[in-house]
C-alpha cells in the first residue's frame, strides 16, 4: 500500500523542498518549483534557501500575492481562520472572530516560537476585558494545538498553565415584579418567545426555532443547538395537561385563526419566523417602556431592575424556581453541579428561627 507524501504538505501547491546531507554533517535545505520549461516539460526551478523568501518567488510565479512567512502568527491566524473557524457552529464563528481579531492586534507579527506562557500572561494581564481575554486564551491555545498538528512549532503548548482571570457567574434574577412589569407591555409575539422560555428553560436560539415538527406522541422534541444535547419535554404531568402543553395549544389556535401555516411557532405578526434581531428590537423597547414607566411612578429600584433583565435570565428563571434535579434535567446539564453554580439565582428555602 503507498503512502501519501506529506513531506511538503506545508508548502504552497507546486513548491518543493530538497535536503541533502554535506559532508561535514549539517543538512542543507532548498526549496524549488515545480514548473515547466517553454516546451512544455517539468523542470525544477531553484527558489533558494530561505523559506521566506522561497514563498514570495513561488508567489512570483504563481502570479499571486506573497503569503505571510509561516513562522509568523499572522500565518497561523489566516490559515486558522480559513481551514478551522468555517467547520464550528455560526455563533462560535461569530465569537472566535471577534477574539482573532483581537489576538491579531497583540500578535499578528510575533514568530511563533516567541509566544511563551509569560507572554500568554501578560496578555491576560493587560487585556482591559477580563473575561473576553479569558476566551481569547482559550482560542490561542486551540490554534496551538492545531498549529502543533500542522507542524507549525514543536513546542508545548504555550497557554497550559497560564492561569485565566476570575469570572464571577451573572447571578441577576428577575422576579415577579419585573418579569410582569415587562410582560405587560410586551408584544404578543413577544409575550409568546417568554412563555415559551419560561415553561421549556431552554437558550432564546433554541426557543425561537420549535416548530410543530417537534411535537411528537406527547412530547415536545428539543436538539439542542450549542450542546447537541437531545431532550424529550412532556406535555402531559400524570395524565394532567401540562401549562406548557395548554400554551402550544392556545398558540396554534391564534396562528390558525390568523391563518399562519409557518410551522415555527413564534412568528411575528406577518407570520413570519422571529429572527435574533426581531426579538432583541422588541425586548429593549418592552423593556424601555416597563422601566420609564416605573421611573414615572418613583418606583426606581424596580426600574433599575428591569433595565438589567435581559431575555437569557428567563432560563436561569426557570431553573431557580423548579426542584434542582429537575432543573438539571430540563436544561439539559450533564450534572446538577452545573445548574447550581451557574443558573441557580436564588437561595435555600429555610425557616426562621421562631
Amino acid at each position: 500500500m503507498r503512502h501519501k507524501n506529506t513531506t511538503n504538505r506545508d508548502l504552497p501547491p507546486r513548491m518543493l523542498r530538497r535536503t541533502r546531507v554535506r559532508k561535514n554533517g549539517e543538512t542543507w535545505v532548498g526549496y524549488y518549483y515545480n514548473g515547466r520549461d517553454a516546451a512544455g516539460n517539468r523542470k525544477e526551478i531553484p527558489l533558494g534557501s530561505d523559506i521566506d523568501q522561497a514563498r514570495v518567488e513561488w508567489a512570483r510565479l504563481e502570479h499571486k500575492a506573497a503569503p505571510k512567512p509561516t513562522h509568523l502568527m499572522g500565518s497561523l491566524f489566516d490559515r486558522y481562520e480559513e481551514k478551522i473557524i468555517p467547520g464550528k457552529k455560526p455563533r462560535t464563528q461569530q465569537d472566535n472572530l471577534k477574539e482573532l481579531k483581537q489576538l491579531r492586534k497583540a500578535f499578528d507579527k510575533a514568530p511563533i516560537e516567541s509566544i511563551t506562557p509569560q507572554v500568554v500572561a501578560l496578555y491576560r494581564d493587560t487585556r482591559t476585558a477580563k473575561v473576553r481575554a479569558n476566551r481569547e486564551i482559550a482560542l490561542l491555545s486551540h490554534m496551538f494545538t492545531i498549529a502543533r498538528e500542522w507542524g507549525l512549532t514543536e513546542k508545548a503548548n504555550p497557554c497550559f498553565g497560564v492561569r485565566r482571570n476570575k469570572e464571577k457567574p451573572r447571578d441577576y434574577y428577575a422576579g415577579e415584579a419585573v418579569w410582569n412589569a415587562v410582560y405587560a407591555e410586551a408584544v404578543q409575539e413577544l409575550k409568546d418567545a417568554m412563555n415559551l422560555a419560561y415553561l421549556t428553560g431552554q437558550r432564546p436560539a433554541d426557543v425561537l426555532k420549535t416548530a410543530t415538527t417537534d411535537l411528537n406522541n406527547g412530547f415536545l422534541m428539543v436538539g439542542q443547538g450549542k450542546t447537541e444535547k437531545r431532550l424529550r419535554i412532556r406535555l402531559e404531568n400524570e395524565g394532567a395537561q401540562s401549562d406548557l402543553s395548554a400554551f402550544i395549544e392556545s398558540l396554534l389556535d391564534r396562528k390558525s385563526i390568523k391563518g399562519i401555516k409557518t410551522s415555527t411557532l413564534i412568528t411575528n405578526a406577518s407570520g413570519l419566523r422571529m429572527s435574533q434581531q426581531m426579538l432583541r428590537n422588541r425586548w429593549d423597547e418592552a423593556r424601555e417602556k416597563a422601566a420609564v414607566k416605573a421611573a414615572t411612578e418613583g418606583d426606581t429600584a424596580l426600574a433599575a431592575g428591569i433595565r438589567e433583565f435581559q431575555f437569557r435570565d428567563i432560563r436561569p428563571k426557570a431553573a431557580s424556581e423548579i426542584e434542582l434535579d429537575h432543573a438539571s434535567r430540563l436544561l439539559g446539564h450533564s450534572t446538577e453541579e452545573i445548574t447550581k453554580k451557574v443558573y441557580r439565582r436564588i437561595g435555600e428555602i429555610v425557616k426562621p428561627t421562631k
